[in-house]
């Protein structure tokens, strides 16, 4: 049931002519807590503009021409916390900070928070952040990234664009931010409890309690409750109160004065400390979760009633009446007055233009080009043939020198230098601010990745095994993938994942080290998957990925087959046919571009990563019995071109797709489709794939996997 607008609109007013007021626990002076009246006044009606888009917001959803009602009543002390701080500091926002975006707007100047967030309630294509893709709170020019509603995704990001506040100072570049930002989060009481928030809780505090900056604030707006459930009374503060490496500081956040004296402790220690500071602001929630939200099904109405008594804009207006700075009419002639004004705003934002096409809605999904950073390198390189791992290792050595913004980051990649050696010796040449070693919790890697991305910086970011992905993978998903989305290409999260994975391990692992699930990666918009067969091809996919990142702020993943990292053998040992040549610094496989051996008709087989391996040391016995072959590695896993496949093999009179991953959700899938919608017969195409299993250990872990003796076995019946 939706919160009818009218009543609560009655209510404040008839409240204003009582003789009682609510007040606040606190009584601080203006002069106490240092704030002028216009100040006070400014806060009030920052407040007022929130309050009445909230309840403007519901009367359009009534209406069918609004679209979100997850509002900020009750919150709108948070307009303190935003007068506190520099509107250069990176706000991550809680999604009830509509008040800090208006506030921070107000003292900006030569903004129109109204009429821009009126559009975007009503999901207009003029929208000026999202486009009309999303109601987000956002703003570039107020260094606000618009923040996703997965539930407390935005703070591992967070937490790394201020460590990279203190990094970018001492690469000695300048970011999007000042290097004496300060960053701050918010979130609310049940968000608090998500995995994600804790683990970026204790990610600040890992850092802080050993000395490395940490200039944040995360805001934990404490209601009391998370849609139906209860926080316990209490709670947030035990968690925090004594939590290492933070400074914990309370406030009342319905008392405008608290909040604002105790938000401006948390500017100074972060700004001047350098340390995260956890600010618990106290506040209520009113007209319920949001617009379909029937809080009286799990709320008592003495219950009801008690928050809507602990309004936080009547506490303000007590606080201006007491002080001497607004009389009563004064309040009341505000509220009508700015209630009028989004009234009138709203009527002008239904009749703006709206999204009418796919291809309309689909123009941010992949941000603008930029001008790259690399620098000239004249090195020499070593052409001695070399398995892959080395050749990953060198690409990466040069990679670091040419683009001085780029930082790599991940569990055991620095001193240890990874647990495959592909990261060997390289903190030791660009220090360990720049090959970072983090904790174990891969959230934080990416998250970590993220911020570091939007302060202008580069991140290769290393997850060590592709099962170790799937606890994080919404740090890809909604929040890497969707930000130039949301932000209608504003924002963007360039940044490369190198991901160790695939089967084929010897001697070592079973499912967690031999994990053949990408489908989870391949259906997201935007992402680019990348998958070497070989050391050469390594070297061309891992360089031009970083130039994707670097010129076109794009998000790729770079997944590494761990049973090639150190093969050197195809087909006897010590023959050293699967060893490449460093082809060299200006190499690279653009997108879409495949890889051939061989020009025979009979039939073509395609794969990728170890297939492409199995498949070469099938072909060599194939083509002795006579049988004519032609390999296409696909390299890339998304984003293939298929007409460019298709004119590969459309000659050949049979084609076997050989996929090490599932059945099921298979790149195979892809591959046949889009061969049968251009034209090809069916009875031509043909898969040999996994099984839809996880994998076993020992012995038992490629039973489930394409094998070389199925490939010639089915090679045979195909062309037999």
């Amino acid at each position: 049931m939706s919160v009818d607008p009218l009543p609560q609109e009655v209510r404040f007013l008839a409240a204003l002519q009582g003789d009682e007021w609510p007040a606040s626990d606190t009584f601080w002076s203006l002069s106490e807590v240092g704030l002028e009246p216009h100040g006070l006044i400014e806060l009030f009606e920052s407040q007022l503009m929130s309050r009445h888009l909230d309840l403007q917001a519901r009367r359009l959803q009534a209406r069918g021409e609004g679209f979100y009602t997850i509002g900020s009543a009750g919150h709108e002390g948070n307009a303190a916390i935003a007068l506190a701080l520099r509107s250069t500091d990176p706000a991550f926002l809680h999604y009830r900070d509509a008040a800090f975006m208006i506030q921070r707007s107000r003292a900006a100047g030569d903004q129109t928070p109204l009429w821009d967030l009126l559009l975007s309630l009503v999901a207009s294509s003029e929208d000026p952040i999202s486009g009309g893709r999303h109601k987000v709170l956002g703003s570039v020019s107020l260094n606000i990234p618009p923040q996703t509603s997965t539930i407390a995704s935005h703070l591992p990001k967070a937490v790394g664009a201020a460590h990279g506040l203190s990094l970018r100072r001492r690469l000695g570049s300048a970011g999007r931010w000042p290097e004496d930002s300060v960053v701050i989060c918010s979130f609310g009481d049940a968000s608090f409890n998500h995995s994600t928030a804790q683990g970026a809780i204790n990610a600040a505090g890992w850092a802080a309690f050993q000395g490395l900056p940490m200039p944040l604030v995360m805001v934990c707006e404490d209601n009391g409750i998370g849609v139906s459930m209860p926080t316990p009374q209490g709670w947030i503060e035990a968690s925090m109160r004594s939590r290492p490496g933070f400074h914990y500081l309370a406030c009342d956040g319905l008392d405008l004065l608290d909040t604002w004296r105790v938000a401006r402790q948390a500017e100074v220690m972060a700004r001047r400390r350098r340390q995260p500071v956890f600010l618990h602001m106290r506040c209520v929630r009113l007209f319920g979760h949001a617009g379909s939200d029937a809080q009286q099904a799990y709320l008592s109405a003495e219950r009801i009633e008690a928050d809507e008594a602990r309004d936080p804009l009547l506490i303000s207006a007590g606080l201006l009446r007491r002080h001497d700075v607004l009389t009563v009419e004064e309040i009341a002639g505000r509220y009508r007055t700015i209630g009028e004004e989004v009234a009138e705003l709203a009527e002008r934002a239904i009749r703006r233009p709206k999204l009418e096409t796919a291809e309309q809605v689909m123009a941010s999904l992949l941000p603008p080009h930029r001008r790259g950073q690399a620098r000239p390198w004249q090195g020499e390189i070593d052409t001695t043939p070399t398995p892959m791992a080395k050749l990953i290792n060198r690409a990466l050595q040069r990679l670091m020198e040419r683009y001085p913004h780029l930082v790599m980051a991940g569990e055991d990649i620095g001193r240890k230098g990874g647990v495959y050696g592909v990261t060997q010796r390289l903190q030791a040449l660009f220090g360990s601010h720049r090959v970072i070693d983090t904790l174990l919790d891969e959230q934080t890697i990416l998250g970590l990745g993220i911020g570091l991305a939007q302060n202008g910086l580069v991140p290769i970011l290393e997850i060590q095994f592709l099962a170790y992905l799937h606890n994080a993978e919404d740090q890809l998903r909604g929040e890497a993938a969707t930000l130039s989305f949301f932000s209608n290409a504003q924002y963007a999260n360039p940044m490369v994942v190198r991901i160790a994975g695939l089967g084929y391990q010897k001697g070592f692992g079973g499912h967690f080290h031999n994990d053949n699930a990408i489908a989870v990666l391949r259906d997201i918009p935007g992402l680019l998957v990348a998958c070497p067969s070989n050391g050469a091809d390594a070297v061309g996919l891992l360089q031009e990925a970083v130039r994707l990142a670097d010129e076109e702020q794009r998000l790729v993943v770079f997944l590494e087959p761990i049973a090639l990292y150190h093969t050197r053998d195809l087909l006897a040992e010590g023959d050293r046919q699967w060893c490449f040549a460093d082809p060299g610094v200006e190499y690279r496989l653009a997108v879409g571009e495949v890889g051939q051996w061989g020009e025979g008709k009979d039939l073509a087989i395609v794969s990728y990563g170890n297939g492409a391996y199995l498949s070469r040391q099938a072909a060599v016995r194939l083509e002795a019995e006579g049988i004519a072959l032609r390999l296409v590695d696909l390299r890339w896993l998304t984003a293939i071109d298929h007409d460019a496949l298709l004119a590969r093999v459309a000659d050949c009179r049979q084609i076997l797709v050989v996929d090490e991953c599932r059945r099921t959700g298979s790149v195979s899938e892809e591959v046949i489709t889009a061969m049968v919608e251009r034209g090809l017969q069916s009875h031509r195409l043909h898969r040999l794939t996994a099984q839809d299993s996880f994998i076993a250990l020992g012995r038992a872990a490629t039973l489930t996997l394409p094998s070389v003796a199925g490939i010639l076995e089915r090679a045979r019946r195909l062309v037999g």
